[in-house]
């Protein structure tokens, strides 16, 4: 069952049940709100702010709702289901985005150009937070094999969480740019790609489509 933020079954103020075309269209207009809200976008033309806010709403919404135990309630929260924080779509699509733009300022590439992704490289591990990532992704098959037998999608959002926090950490720990040697910054760019396309497979399957800039 799927509830309000009041604990109650989720309906419009008179009673009525929700068409999922006004829920969809409101998650648009709230992300188009804060999208156009950011200073990084304040040149950004309207189309674009309009396919991204498309992309983050519908997905946010997608995301929510696969990311619940099939078995369970759960509580409807644009305010959550939107947040840059936590197990949500608007999180992994900025992770994707910033795994972009870190890609992006290593090769020199355009912003405006659709992304030209390196060559694999030899893994090169200097840090406890590659290890970690590089053992969270190769758990990809596994976990595609339990949600097919056991039709819980929620665990590879669960998944999708995961690698992102330890991207996240890897980043934190390991500079990309400034990386001590030529081989170093080639094998951090490959764990940086495998993860980019990791977060961009799973995310297809879950019917959302990732964005290049946020």
């Amino acid at each position: 069952l799927v509830q309000g933020e009041d604990g109650k079954k989720f309906a419009t103020r008179s009673g009525d049940t929700v068409k999922l075309k006004d829920l969809l269209n409101e998650a648009v207009r709230i992300a188009g709100d804060d999208l156009r809200s950011r200073p990084e976008n304040e040149n950004a033309d309207d189309e674009t702010i309009d396919n991204v806010a498309k992309i983050v709403g519908i997905g946010a919404v997608k995301y929510a709702d696969l990311s619940m135990n099939r078995e369970s309630n759960y509580r409807f929260s644009y305010e959550r289901m939107l947040s840059l924080n936590g197990n949500t779509a608007p999180y992994m699509l900025y992770s994707y985005a910033r795994i972009c733009g870190i890609i992006r300022k290593a090769s020199g590439q355009e912003v405006a150009e659709s992304i030209q992704w390196p060559e694999a490289s030899e893994i090169v591990i200097t840090e406890d937070s590659e290890l970690e990532l590089i053992r969270n992704l190769v758990r990809l098959p596994d976990i595609l094999n339990e949600v097919e037998q056991d039709l819980y999608p929620n665990r590879l959002c669960d998944f999708l969480f995961e690698t992102s926090q330890k991207f996240n950490k890897f980043y934190e720990n390991c500079s990309v740019n400034n990386a001590e040697t030529p081989e170093i910054k080639a094998s951090r760019l490959t764990l940086c790609t495998a993860t980019a396309g990791t977060i961009r497979l799973v995310m297809n399957l879950l019917g959302i489509h990732v964005v290049e800039r946020m």
